[in-house]
């Protein structure tokens, strides 16, 4: 049976086409001296983009928009002052934000549009060392990933599309979830550190300046290497330092079973573990994940209750930030393909600053999935991010799937996209 045409294809056209038009007429806002809106340049992290640390400093800094509206400036001033007080005082911050995404494809052999949202609270609370830079701080990140209105989530599509394919990486569907809540220690003025309690590897595994699925690419082919079968949320622990200026080490391990939903003492019973090794060169300790270069070693033991085979693999990675607006990047990863969603990937893309805030992401992969009997898969995102506002960022997203390996009906799937985030 031949699948329905898409009744938010238009919309989603019409949308992006609305906003390029807004970018190409717009008037640009004076930039602001002023860095933050609530101090927090100094939060200890441990990790990429993803990481809460990074994500607080992303979250809080000024930019310049597209559109100034300086009546909601100026009555959120208070609310963002009550922060800076909260940091300034008593070294805790907390960032609050909500991102919705729509996507649809042309051709579906099962449903062929999904949306959904996620709501996030999430901080840190530095406890000791504050003045010494060898701080210890507790992380937390609270969830809920939720569908808004459709039968699946966005996550979900690609399959449902028949690309072995997640096109809307973290936009699931499990309601309420504890994500992070770990102890992080600094040494040495933060040159070494470690992490250790309910963690997300993703925020230090095999990462790189356009990781984030929430601001940069969506599609896993350009996140997290589809070859590594990272596990959900779950108890872990993680070491990281740098061997003088430039070489670094990342060592850490997490429960294999992990579930954010569900956070529990079960990795002591059976032990099932995620175990990682990285070895990397980045140009400074501040460029850590702007200028880097790094080969990751991992190895996933069997999960006999969920009925997982042992996987094991290598990931490569280079990306380099030129004149702090290029972002060249080229990954490959080879995994035995047991547990992982692919067993070879290689993929080169870049992104672009066009303005304070603005990004320009053009990616392209290929892929063999994990299962010998299917055809390799080929993959091509490209999206634009308009900081429309001072806390509220648009993203028109097209993916591109050749050769979807679920789908011998078709020979090409589009997938197009549109993502909003606000920030508080």
């Amino acid at each position: 049976m031949k699948p329905q045409r898409n009744r938010y294809l238009p919309t989603l056209l019409f949308a992006a086409a609305l906003l390029l038009s807004f970018a190409a007429t717009a008037q640009e806002a004076d930039t602001t001296s002023r860095t933050s809106q609530s101090g927090f340049e100094d939060i200890p992290s441990f990790g990429g983009p993803s990481s809460v640390g990074e994500e607080l400093r992303e979250g809080d800094a000024l930019t310049d928009p597209i559109f100034r509206w300086d009546g909601l400036e100026r009555a959120l001033q208070p609310y963002f002052g009550f922060k800076g007080q909260l940091h300034e005082d008593h070294a805790f911050s907390f960032g609050l934000d909500y991102q919705a995404l729509v996507q649809a494809v042309n051709e579906s052999l099962g449903e062929d549009s999904a949306a959904g949202g996620i709501f996030r609270l999430y901080g840190s609370w530095t406890l000791a060392g504050r003045e010494s830079g060898n701080t210890g701080s507790l992380v937390f990140k609270v969830e809920n990933r939720h569908r808004l209105g459709t039968d699946v989530a966005p996550q979900n599509l690609g399959f449902e599309a028949g690309a072995l394919s997640i096109t809307g990486t973290m936009f699931s569907d499990y309601d309420w979830g504890l994500t992070n809540l770990y102890w992080q220690q600094k040494f040495a003025d933060g040159r070494f550190g470690f992490v250790a309690g309910q963690v997300d590897v993703t925020d230090y595994l095999d990462i790189y300046g356009l990781i984030n699925p929430l601001t940069a690419f969506q599609n896993l082919s350009f996140s997290t290497n589809p070859t590594i079968p990272a596990p959900s949320q779950g108890l872990g622990a993680a070491a990281g330092t740098f061997f003088g200026d430039n070489l670094y080490g990342v060592l850490g391990f997490a429960d294999a079973n992990g579930d954010p939903t569900d956070p529990s003492l079960d990795l002591f019973d059976d032990f099932e573990t995620f175990q990682h090794l990285e070895f990397g060169y980045a140009s400074s300790f501040d460029r850590r994940y702007f200028d880097n270069i790094h080969l990751t070693i991992w190895h996933s033991d069997e999960r006999t209750a969920a009925g997982v085979p042992e996987d094991a693999g290598l990931a490569l990675s280079a990306s380099w930030f030129f004149e702090n607006k290029w972002v060249p990047f080229l990954r490959a990863g080879w995994s035995d393909g047991d547990a992982a969603l692919m067993s070879r990937n290689v993929a080169a893309g870049f992104g672009y600053l066009a303005r304070n805030r603005d990004l320009f992401g053009l990616g392209l992969a290929w892929e063999r999935p994990g299962a010998s009997a299917l055809d390799d898969q080929y993959t091509a995102e490209l999206f634009y991010r308009f900081q429309l506002f001072q806390n509220f960022a648009i993203t028109p997203d097209v993916q591109v799937i050749a050769n979807p390996a679920l789908n011998p009906f078709e020979d090409v799937i589009y997938v197009l996209g549109l993502r909003a985030r606000l920030t508080l």
